[in-house]
Protein backbone atom coordinates (compact mmCIF):
# COMPACT_ATOMS: atom_id res chain seq x y z
CA UNK A 1 0.00 0.00 0.00
CA UNK A 2 1.32 3.45 -0.95
CA UNK A 3 0.86 6.24 1.61
CA UNK A 4 1.33 9.81 0.46
CA UNK A 5 1.86 12.99 2.46
CA UNK A 6 -1.58 14.15 1.33
CA UNK A 7 -3.26 11.01 2.68
CA UNK A 8 -1.42 11.43 5.99
CA UNK A 9 -2.55 15.06 6.25
CA UNK A 10 -6.11 14.13 5.38
CA UNK A 11 -6.05 11.35 7.97
CA UNK A 12 -4.70 13.77 10.59
CA UNK A 13 -7.40 16.30 9.79
CA UNK A 14 -10.01 13.57 10.00
CA UNK A 15 -8.79 12.50 13.43
CA UNK A 16 -8.54 16.08 14.67
CA UNK A 17 -12.02 16.88 13.40
CA UNK A 18 -13.34 14.92 16.36
CA UNK A 19 -12.46 17.87 18.60
CA UNK A 20 -12.72 20.70 16.06
CA UNK A 21 -14.05 21.66 12.68
CA UNK A 22 -11.79 20.99 9.71
CA UNK A 23 -11.70 24.18 7.67
CA UNK A 24 -8.85 23.62 5.23
CA UNK A 25 -6.13 21.02 4.72
CA UNK A 26 -3.95 22.54 7.45
CA UNK A 27 -6.29 24.83 9.42
CA UNK A 28 -8.97 23.97 11.96
CA UNK A 29 -11.25 25.85 14.32
CA UNK A 30 -10.97 24.87 17.98
CA UNK A 31 -12.27 26.12 21.32
CA UNK A 32 -9.45 28.10 22.89
CA UNK A 33 -10.83 28.99 26.27
CA UNK A 34 -11.65 32.54 25.18
CA UNK A 35 -13.72 31.38 22.22
CA UNK A 36 -12.90 29.80 18.88
CA UNK A 37 -9.35 30.07 17.57
CA UNK A 38 -7.55 28.78 14.49
CA UNK A 39 -4.97 26.00 14.86
CA UNK A 40 -2.92 23.85 12.53
CA UNK A 41 -3.22 20.07 12.18
CA UNK A 42 -1.07 19.62 15.32
CA UNK A 43 -3.39 21.89 17.35
CA UNK A 44 -0.73 24.62 17.45
CA UNK A 45 -2.18 28.12 17.69
CA UNK A 46 -2.16 30.28 14.56
CA UNK A 47 -1.58 34.02 14.56
CA UNK A 48 -2.13 37.10 12.39
CA UNK A 49 0.25 40.06 11.98
CA UNK A 50 -1.03 43.66 11.99
CA UNK A 51 1.64 44.73 9.47
CA UNK A 52 0.26 42.39 6.79
CA UNK A 53 -2.14 43.78 4.23
CA UNK A 54 -5.03 41.79 2.80
CA UNK A 55 -3.57 38.90 0.85
CA UNK A 56 0.06 39.97 1.38
CA UNK A 57 2.59 38.89 4.00
CA UNK A 58 4.98 41.44 5.49
CA UNK A 59 6.84 38.79 7.52
CA UNK A 60 10.15 37.67 5.99
CA UNK A 61 13.74 36.91 7.07
CA UNK A 62 14.08 37.06 10.91
CA UNK A 63 10.36 37.65 11.28
CA UNK A 64 9.56 34.44 9.39
CA UNK A 65 12.13 32.56 11.49
CA UNK A 66 10.27 33.50 14.68
CA UNK A 67 6.82 33.45 13.08
CA UNK A 68 6.90 30.60 10.54
CA UNK A 69 4.25 31.07 7.84
CA UNK A 70 1.63 28.34 7.66
CA UNK A 71 2.60 27.00 4.26
CA UNK A 72 0.09 25.62 1.77
CA UNK A 73 1.01 22.75 -0.52
CA UNK A 74 1.16 23.41 -4.25
CA UNK A 75 -2.26 22.97 -5.82
CA UNK A 76 -4.09 23.50 -2.52
CA UNK A 77 -7.72 24.42 -2.99
CA UNK A 78 -9.01 27.14 -0.71
CA UNK A 79 -12.64 27.38 0.37
CA UNK A 80 -14.87 29.83 2.18
CA UNK A 81 -12.93 32.44 4.12
CA UNK A 82 -9.73 30.40 3.72
CA UNK A 83 -7.37 31.34 0.92
CA UNK A 84 -3.76 30.93 -0.08
CA UNK A 85 -1.52 33.92 -0.68
CA UNK A 86 1.71 34.03 -2.66
CA UNK A 87 4.93 34.83 -0.81
CA UNK A 88 7.87 36.67 -2.42
CA UNK A 89 9.62 33.38 -3.20
CA UNK A 90 6.56 31.99 -4.98
CA UNK A 91 5.59 29.62 -2.16
CA UNK A 92 2.03 29.69 -0.88
CA UNK A 93 0.76 30.50 2.61
CA UNK A 94 -2.63 29.90 4.20
CA UNK A 95 -4.74 32.96 5.03
CA UNK A 96 -8.05 33.47 6.79
CA UNK A 97 -10.28 36.30 5.63
CA UNK A 98 -7.29 37.60 3.63
CA UNK A 99 -4.96 37.62 6.67
CA UNK A 100 -1.88 35.38 6.32
CA UNK A 101 -1.50 32.81 9.12
CA UNK A 102 1.63 32.08 11.19
CA UNK A 103 2.92 29.88 13.98
CA UNK A 104 5.08 31.18 16.88
CA UNK A 105 8.37 29.46 17.71
CA UNK A 106 7.89 29.94 21.45
CA UNK A 107 4.66 27.92 21.48
CA UNK A 108 5.99 24.54 22.57
CA UNK A 109 2.90 22.37 22.92
CA UNK A 110 -0.62 22.24 21.55
CA UNK A 111 -2.79 24.87 23.19
CA UNK A 112 0.05 27.33 23.91
CA UNK A 113 -0.87 30.92 22.99
CA UNK A 114 2.26 32.74 24.11
CA UNK A 115 2.42 34.81 20.92
CA UNK A 116 -0.84 36.65 21.53
CA UNK A 117 -0.10 40.36 21.88
CA UNK A 118 3.65 40.15 21.17
CA UNK A 119 4.87 43.68 20.36
CA UNK A 120 1.22 44.71 20.11
CA UNK A 121 1.06 43.43 16.52
CA UNK A 122 0.60 39.65 16.80
CA UNK A 123 -2.81 38.16 17.64
CA UNK A 124 -4.36 34.74 17.96
CA UNK A 125 -6.23 34.07 14.72
CA UNK A 126 -9.97 33.77 15.25
CA UNK A 127 -12.70 32.73 12.85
Amino acid sequence: MRITIKSLVLASVGLMAVSGTAAADSVMEMDGGAGKILVNEKNMTLYTFDKDTAGTSACYEACATNWPPLMAAAGTMAKGKYSVVARKDGSMQWAYDGKPLYLWVKDIKAGDMTGDGVNGVWHVAKP
